[in-house]
């Protein structure tokens, strides 16, 4: 198992790195857990990885969450109510 039992993975998304440092099945159930709250763009990927991309930070200055991004029906939705 080598490298998977190691703590060196995180998961990615839309919104940024959701975690990092974590064993790879610890990774996949996170994973898991966020689909079922319907997160896009999840990925497993190396700790060293996840340090290059340049997402969007998870967390704001003040360590809250940013809005999540609405799909676009209920953007198109509200749009259509205020005409």
């Amino acid at each position: 198992m080598g490298e998977l039992s190691e703590q060196r993975w995180a998961v990615i998304s839309e919104r940024g790195c959701e975690a990092q440092s974590l064993r790879h099945a610890e990774a996949a159930e996170l994973v898991r857990r966020l689909r079922g709250e319907r997160i896009s763009g999840l990925c497993v990927v190396t700790d060293e990885a996840a340090g290059r991309l340049q997402l969007g930070e998870k967390t704001s200055p003040n360590g809250s969450r940013p809005p999540a991004p609405q799909p676009a029906r209920q953007q198109r939705r509200r749009r259509a109510a205020k005409t």
